[in-house]
Order: structure tokens, then C-alpha cells, then sequence
């Protein structure tokens, strides 16, 4: 037991130092959190024996699920509404058009049996979130047209389609389940609808209008609710993924309490998904059958991404007027993923008899996909032109500040200032700052252009938000009442000298702070080293 949990903890690390490093490599991070795997594997280096594709169904479906939640949850709606319509025709159509034009090409020019052929385009139908989510985040690449909210959008919630497609495919080829198929998908899409709608309505009604979950368990809260979701679907023939998805979105966009804190926690929970995906994926491969996948991937991943998903892309979106060069790069971003080896562990897991190596087949597809079309997918978008510079594609996801908070500081004017006895509309603000109001003694004057500025006013201005970068290393002391620093100036205090003081939070109030600045109970200070 102690070493399993040693080997995880390694595990774990050495997929955050790939984090951490794969900019340096140039290659999105989960490519390497796949070779980790493989590292661990059977013809890894430490060759751990594992081939147990019903465990890893069950490990990989509830990791997909939490992925598939935070995609919900972390879709800015009111952006994202304005490409809905987009959106769910290419995760419905699209890719009920990508999966019947792959099979059509794997039947006829690769010469696999046509139910196969399916079972191969349903697999790999759906783009995948982790995916794309990745590598516009890490890349910051933000898109013009709002394509990376279609983006977002359509590799979010295109899962649940491609489920069904593998479903249905599953059924053909496993004797006497034909019949059921009619009922399978109409199961599917009314309990995987009605569930996340029910459930994100509960959600809603307790965080908001009882007291029932206790301060600070809100987290666990929507856990057991995510998994419980997941739990209801299968058990009633519902689509989970479906479910899961549109529980996100509705809970992701509603006011319950506390979100700040929620976002935080998932991106963490959605980050150890993809890590137990993606070094699954390569856990149960073995290297030494790929050579003779290749020559066969690399053939469906060009039908893929050059023929199907091009027919599919084109064929949707030019009746909705979109451009040819945002085609071609919607097109290029339909990465193949993790959601795409889940479903082919589904498969192999449900112990169909098929000619072809499915897991592998999908796994160097998956591969290719990632490492080709993701490595290259910020070039494309420069080259086509696709690229908004003056737009941040975080504001595509769902960051929780509806009521954004204003960022307040006090400035204070002393005798012999050059601000004194000017007027507010003479002077140099700091640039994005505004004077709201001057404090003066007992007295608050709602400052207008023509204000005038007093020695021993002290003027309180609205400033931007700064977001510190990776290089910024800023650090927050907070003052206890048996801090040494505690009711003493600053310019007494014995610190560094690469230490600087920037600003001081006391209660609502951010304080620009000198060298007679006093340091009193409960203030926050923040330094920059």
C-alpha cells in the first residue's frame, strides 16, 4: 500500500513538473502526462502490468464527468449565447456528419468491416474539451468572430452526441440489442435533459435560499451532487455527460454563494482529471504494437481532420454566414482527446469481438491530434488572421465577477503638494484612476471636475485591477495584534532590502503607504520581492 501511494504522489508531481515545463518542449502538457504513462507502463521503464480496461472505464468516466461539469460551470453564458446557435449544430450535426463520413472512409478505402468502421467514427466524433480548453488558456489565445467561444462551446458539450453514437454502435454489434436502439437514444436525451435541469435547480434553490449546507462545504456539496448526477443517469438510461454539461452551465451561471471559492476549487479537481486521464491512456498502451498502428492512424487522422471534419465544419457554418478562414480554423481546432480514448476503453471494455486494435488505433489518433493540431493550432490562428490581440480569452470563461468590485485608493494630499488648491479636472490622475470622493475632515464632497483639492484632503480613487504576472512574485503579511510590526512606521521596521511595501489593505480601503506610514491591527500587508 505504501509504495502504490508513493508511486501516485511521483506520479502526480512529475505531471505537474510537465505542466510547468511543456512550453518549453513545445507540445501541449497532456501529451506528456501521456508519456509519463507509458513511462509506468508495461514496456515503460518501470513496467507496471495493467490492462484492466474496466477499472480504467470506471476511473476515466467519473474524471470525465468532473471535466465535463467545469466546462458547464466555467462557460460565460452571456458570451457565449451570442454563438449558441453555432455551437450545437456543429456538437450535434457536426458531429453526427464527422462520425458517418470517418466510417464511410474507413469501410471503403482502408477496407474495415462496416460496423467497425462505426464504432471507429463514433469513437473519435467528438473534439475534446481538455483539449482545447488547455491550450487556449495556456496560449491566452484569444479569437476574433468569437470563434473560441464556439470553440469552447461545442467541445463541451459534443461529448454526450459521440457517447451515443459509441452506444449505438456498441448495440449493433452485440446480438439482440437492435431493437432497443429508438428507445436507448430517446432515454438518453429526455433523462440526461430532465436530470441536469432538475438537479441544477435544487442546487440552486439550497445554496441561495436555505442554509442547509454549512459555511465552507459548498464544495463537497456540488461533488456529491456531480457524482450523484452520474449516478441517476445510469441507472435510469439517462445521457450522464449530457446531464453533467447543462447541470454546469445552469449552476455555473446562477448567483449561489461562495463562487469565488468554487472556481478555484475545480480548476484544481478538473486538472487531476486530465491528469488521470491522459496517464491512464498511456498506462495501458504498449509501444511495441504502435509501429504497426501508424501507417493506419495517421490515414484516419488525415480523413479526419482534412476530409470529415472540413465537410462537417463547412457544411454547418457557412449558413450562418461565418467566414472561410474561420472554417478552416474551427476546423483545425477539432482536436481528438481524452473523451475520444475514453469511449474507446468503453468499447474494449464492453468486450465486443472486432478485428481491429481500437484502443491503440485511438490512442495514436488522439496522439497525432494533440500533438500536431494542438502544437501548431496558435500558428494557424496567426496565420489565417484569427488572432484578436486587444481581447483576453478568459472573458470567454465564466470567472464569477458579474458585480465586478470596485478597486479603491486613498491618497492622501499634504501641505505643499502639488495637487493642492487645483482643481480635480487640472491635475494628472494616475492613468484608469477616478476621483469619486475627497474625505475632509468629517466631511465627503462627491468630487465633479471643478472640485478643488485641499491640503489634508484625502482623495479616493477607483484604479484598475493589477494581475501579476508569472515573473511578479507578490507575498500578503497579515498584521496580528503580536506581529512585531504591529503599530509601527514603516521606515522602522528592519526589512530586506529587496523588499518593497507596495500597499496595505485596511478593512474596504487599499492605502498607497510612505515611510511614516503606521502598520495597525488586521491590515493585509502586500509586498513585492
Amino acid at each position: 500500500m505504501t509504495l502504490f501511494v508513493l508511486v501516485i504522489a511521483c506520479v502526480i508531481l512529475l505531471c505537474v513538473l510537465a505542466e510547468k515545463f511543456s512550453d518549453k518542449f513545445g507540445m501541449p502538457a497532456l501529451i506528456l502526462f501521456m508519456f509519463i504513462g507509458m513511462l509506468f507502463g508495461s514496456d515503460g521503464i518501470f513496467k507496471i502490468p495493467f490492462d484492466n480496461f474496466v477499472l480504467a472505464e470506471n476511473i476515466c468516466a467519473v474524471a470525465l464527468i468532473f471535466i465535463m461539469f467545469y466546462g458547464g460551470f466555467n462557460t460565460n453564458w452571456p458570451v457565449a449565447r451570442k454563438v449558441a446557435a453555432k455551437s450545437i449544430v456543429l456538437s450535434t450535426a457536426g458531429v453526427i456528419v464527422t462520425a458517418v463520413i470517418t466510417g464511410f472512409l474507413c469501410y471503403f478505402i482502408m477496407g474495415i468491416s462496416a460496423k467497425e468502421s462505426f464504432l471507429i467514427g463514433a469513437v473519435l466524433s467528438s473534439t475534446d474539451a481538455a483539449s482545447v480548453f488547455a491550450i487556449l488558456r495556456k496560449k491566452k489565445l484569444a479569437l476574433i468572430d468569437g470563434t473560441a467561444s464556439v470553440l469552447e462551446v461545442e467541445s463541451g458539450s459534443n461529448d454526450p452526441v459521440s457517447y451515443m453514437l459509441t452506444i449505438i454502435a456498441l448495440s449493433f454489434m452485440s446480438p439482440g440489442e437492435n431493437g432497443n436502439i429508438a428507445i436507448t437514444v430517446i432515454k438518453q436525451v429526455l433523462f440526461g435533459v430532465i436530470i441536469g435541469i432538475v438537479l441544477a435547480r435544487l442546487v440552486i434553490t439550497v445554496l441561495v435560499k436555505t442554509s442547509i449546507v454549512s459555511e465552507g462545504l459548498d464544495t463537497i456539496f456540488i461533488i456529491a451532487v456531480v457524482l450523484g448526477c452520474f449516478g441517476i443517469n445510469n441507472v435510469l438510461g439517462g445521457n450522464a455527460y449530457l446531464s453533467i454539461y447543462l447541470f454546469g452551465i445552469i449552476v455555473g451561471n446562477s448567483r449561489i454563494r461562495n463562487k469565488q471559492n468554487l472556481i478555484p476549487f475545480f480548476d484544481g479537481v478538473t486538472s487531476l482529471a486530465q491528469i488521470s486521464i491522459f496517464f491512464l491512456i498511456g498506462l495501458l498502451s504498449f509501444p511495441h504494437l504502435m509501429p504497426a498502428i501508424i501507417p493506419k492512424a495517421l490515414a484516419i487522422v488525415v480523413f479526419l481532420t482534412i476530409i470529415a471534419r472540413s465537410v462537417a465544419v463547412f457544411g454547418l457554418m457557412l449558413p450562418f454566414r461565418c467566414s472561410a478562414r474561420q472554417c478552416l480554423l474551427i476546423s483545425w481546432a477539432g482536436l481528438r482527446g481524452a473523451s475520444s480514448v475514453v469511449f474507446a476503453i468503453t468499447a474494449v471494455a464492453h468486450d465486443i469481438p472486432v478485428k481491429q486494435d481500437l484502443y491503440h488505433i485511438v490512442f495514436m489518433v488522439s496522439l497525432f491530434s494533440v500533438a500536431i493540431q494542438g502544437t501548431l493550432l496558435p500558428a494557424v490562428a496567426r496565420k489565417l488572421g484569427m488572432v484578436d490581440e486587444k481581447s483576453d480569452v478568459r472573458k470567454t470563461f465564466n470567472d464569477y465577477q458579474e458585480e465586478t468590485a470596485l478597486q479603491l485608493m486613498r491618497m492622501h494630499i499634504p501641505k505643499g503638494h502639488s495637487w493642492e488648491n487645483k482643481r480635480i479636472c487640472e491635475v494628472n490622475m494616475p492613468t484608469g484612476s477616478l476621483a469619486i470622493m475627497i474625505k475632509r475632515g468629517n466631511e465627503t464632497v462627491i468630487t465633479k471636475g471643478g472640485t478643488e483639492i485641499y491640503a489634508g484632503d484625502d482623495i479616493i480613487l477607483t484604479v484598475p485591477p493589477y494581475e501579476p504576472s508569472e515573473q511578479d512574485k507578490l507575498e500578503e503579511h497579515n498584521i496580528l495584534k503580536s506581529d512585531p510590526w504591529c503599530d509601527k512606521a514603516i521606515e522602522e521596521l528592519d526589512i530586506p532590502e529587496d523588499l518593497l511595501i507596495a500597499m496595505i489593505v485596511r478593512d474596504e480601503e487599499t492605502v498607497i503607504p510612505n515611510g511614516q506610514t503606521v502598520l495597525r491591527e488586521n491590515d493585509t500587508v502586500v509586498m513585492y520581492r
